[in-house]
């Protein structure tokens, strides 16, 4: 009885908790699998939001979905000509990049998320890489930052998709995800941010797990494990294609 009546009290103080709105997630796949054939995969990423309370009268529902890859450090050389010869000149180790980092939001990025809970949540891709380790007689630092994220969305990696995630009645929401054939293995974070005003009010997370399957699979851990046998195979490889194509271009000069 007292639990009751305090849970009441505690709730009837906080409103905004008793309205809470949580996510309900569901994928299309949260496995893919990388073959000899692998041209790239889109992934379905739907929900919907689960209320105590009715649809707040305020702000409209927004949603902002992110997938990050496996991050690394990357290393980024500044090339200049000098003498007619292109040579480095200043390099900065990236301390961390996603592999893979796609946003998808169902309103201009903006209006979706405040500046403020982007910083906060790391959403937008620059957010989503941190180099603080540049050496301080480098120059315009934050530039080769700037070259990692240029040269990964024109490979296709890195993307900002604006107003693709549907959102039907504040409830419902869906929207596809484009990954790339050149990826890598590894657990893919998977972020679902419901907002309102650009403040997050709830937030979900999930992995799709990216792996190489069958023969892919085999010679990458033979690679990694048994580099010498790997190294021999790939000789023998090259030496019987050599023979086999030599083979043939006589059979066909002598006929």
């Amino acid at each position: 009885m007292w639990r009751t009546l305090i849970a009441l009290l505690f709730f009837a103080a906080h409103p905004a908790l008793a309205m809470e709105e949580e996510i309900v997630l569901g994928l299309s796949q949260d496995r893919v699998a990388i073959t000899s054939t692998f041209d790239g995969s889109d992934i379905l990423v739907f929900g919907a939001v689960k209320r105590e309370a009715p649809i707040p009268d305020a702000e409209p529902l927004e949603v902002v979905i992110t997938v990050s890859g496996p991050s690394e450090p990357v290393m980024v050389r500044r090339k200049e000509e000098k003498f007619g010869i292109w040579v480095n000149v200043d390099s900065v180790l990236v301390d961390s990049a996603p592999s893979f980092y796609a946003v998808a939001t169902s309103a201009p990025f903006n209006e979706a998320i405040s500046h403020t809970e982007d910083l906060r949540y790391k959403v937008s891709v620059p957010q989503a890489i941190r180099s603080v380790g540049a050496d301080m007689n480098v120059q315009n630092a934050q530039e080769f930052a700037e070259a990692v994220i240029r040269i990964r969305e024109a490979d296709g990696l890195y993307s900002l998709r604006e107003d693709t995630v549907a959102v039907d009645q504040q409830t419902l929401f869906r929207t596809s995800i484009s990954m790339p054939a050149n990826l890598i293995e590894g657990d893919y974070k998977t972020r679902i941010f419901l907002t309102r005003g650009g403040k997050v009010v709830s937030q979900i997370v999930t992995d799709i797990d990216v792996r190489k399957v069958g023969l892919e699979r085999f010679l990458f851990n033979l690679s990694r494990q048994q580099p010498a046998i790997y190294g021999l195979m790939s000789l023998a490889i090259a030496i019987f294609a050599g023979w086999g194509a030599s083979a043939a271009f006589t059979v066909l000069r002598n006929r």
